[in-house]
Formats: structure tokens, C-alpha cells, sequence
């Protein structure tokens, strides 16, 4: 049994908790903390999130008892048509190939989030995550069996931010991520646009290009999260919840 006098928060990753834990001690509300949990799961569960990736929230505001929720999935690049797809040759998409990498939305959604309920700036929320980047952190024993993916061994980078050495780090291992320590301080420090504009697009649509891809600078300046109205159902005298289905890409091709 956990009894506290500020909150618990509930995360696939203890160190992830802790810090959405620690949110909630200093003062800061339930958006502060998933946040603060959330920029910690992409360090120690790269494997299933991270800021390179897209952001979903469902938000029950008690206050007024309404419902929020949150789309910040990012689209595809706007070049990267049928056409576009077809004057390369390709009829078949690699599922883990550079065409199905999308803007990342993870970024703008925290913003997203923490300007409209949240209290803490970027500089504290991420304060977690980037130190446990730079400083490391033991893997636990399901993080140590589930960290490499065989099929993403061959993309570039990975093995060399992964299998640091070109070994497979084990249970107990110290691992060490400063490449990505050094994005969160970049967005600590300059906010979304620390991600989304100035040099570090400019590396990500250059290394995404270099995969083929046909990303540009404009995809992702122009990227904004969507609010949209969730819908729900009831079950067995309990309202559910969830997100619209998602047609962001489909309404950007068609405008």
C-alpha cells in the first residue's frame, strides 16, 4: 500500500513515477507531473516512447467536470505524396523505413499541455529526465529484456546510442543517453521552439533526408497539436472515454 499527502502517479517505469512524484511535491498539478514522467519514459523505455514520437492526452478537468482531449500526432511531410512515392519507385512502404516517420508531435503536446493546465516551466519539467540522460541510470531487469529491437539495428544511430561498445547492456548496466540529454536542454531552455525550429530541425530533416526521406524545416515549423472533442460511451454506469479517430494527415493532403 502507497499512502501519501501529495498524489501518486502511475507509470510503466519506477524512475518515471518518481519524477512525476516529484512534480507533484514541489508543487505542481496533474499535468506537471505526466510530463515530468513522460520526458523520463523516453530515456528508459525507448523502446515505446520518447520526444521523437507522437502525444495523445484525455484531461478531466474537476473544476468545471468537462473533458479534454489532446491530438498532437504529427503528419507526414507534405511532399511525400502518392506521386512523390511512385516517381521514387516505391509500391510497398517499409514499416521501418524513413517514409513512415512522421513530424513528431511528443514536443508540441507537452507545450500544448503545460500552457493550458500546467504551472511548471520546461527548465523543471524535464529537469529529471535530463539528469538521469546524463548521469545514467541502472536497467531494471524487464528494461534490460526488452531494450534492443533486432529490426531497428540496422537503421542509422541506433546500434551506437543503444549498444554502446556494440554490446547489448544487461541487467544492472549504467546507461547513458547525453545526445538526448542535450535535446531536453535545448527545449528546456528555448521551449518548443528549442525543437521544432533552428538547428536541431535543421539535423533532424537533414539526417531524415539522407534516409531518403522528404521531410523539410517547414513540416516542422509549421507542426500544432490539435484539441479535439473526445468521444464516449457508457459502460455498466461508468462514462469511457476516448480520442476521435484520427485523420490529421488525410485533412492536411486534402487542403
Amino acid at each position: 500500500m502507497i499512502v501519501t499527502q501529495y498524489g501518486i502517479v502511475a507509470a510503466s517505469q519506477f524512475l518515471a513515477s518518481q519524477a512525476g512524484a516529484k512534480m507533484l511535491e514541489q508543487g505542481g498539478n496533474a499535468i506537471d507531473a505526466a510530463i515530468a514522467a513522460n520526458a523520463v519514459l523516453g530515456l528508459t523505455q525507448p523502446y515505446v516512447n520518447g520526444m521523437g514520437g507522437d502525444l495523445f492526452a484525455i484531461v478531466y478537468e474537476a473544476k468545471t467536470g468537462k473533458v479534454y482531449g489532446l491530438n498532437s500526432s504529427g503528419w507526414t511531410p507534405k511532399a511525400l505524396t502518392i506521386e512523390y512515392l511512385k516517381s521514387k519507385g516505391i509500391d510497398k512502404i517499409d514499416r521501418t523505413g524513413v517514409h513512415t516517420i512522421t513530424v513528431p508531435g511528443c514536443v508540441a503536446g507537452w507545450d500544448a499541455l503545460r500552457k493550458r493546465f500546467g504551472t511548471k516551466p520546461f527548465s523543471e519539467l524535464l529537469a529529471s529526465a535530463i539528469f538521469y540522460a546524463e548521469t545514467g541510470f541502472p536497467l531494471p531487469e524487464i528494461g534490460a529484456r526488452s531494450w534492443i529491437a533486432q529490426a531497428l539495428l540496422k537503421q542509422p544511430g541506433y546500434a551506437q546510442t543503444y549498444m554502446p561498445g556494440g554490446k547489448r547492456p544487461q541487467l544492472g548496466d549504467v546507461f547513458k543517453n547525453p545526445a538526448l540529454g542535450e535535446s531536453l536542454r535545448q527545449v528546456a531552455a528555448k521551449g518548443r521552439d528549442g525543437y521544432y525550429k533552428g538547428k536541431m530541425a535543421e539535423n533532424l530533416v537533414a539526417f531524415l533526408r539522407e534516409q531518403g526521406g522528404a521531410h523539410t524545416v517547414e513540416d516542422f515549423a509549421e507542426f500544432e497539436p490539435e484539441w479535439v472533442e473526445p468521444i464516449s460511451t457508457t459502460y455498466r454506469g461508468w462514462d469511457v472515454f476516448e480520442l476521435p479517430p484520427n485523420d490529421r494527415a488525410w485533412r492536411r493532403f486534402r487542403c
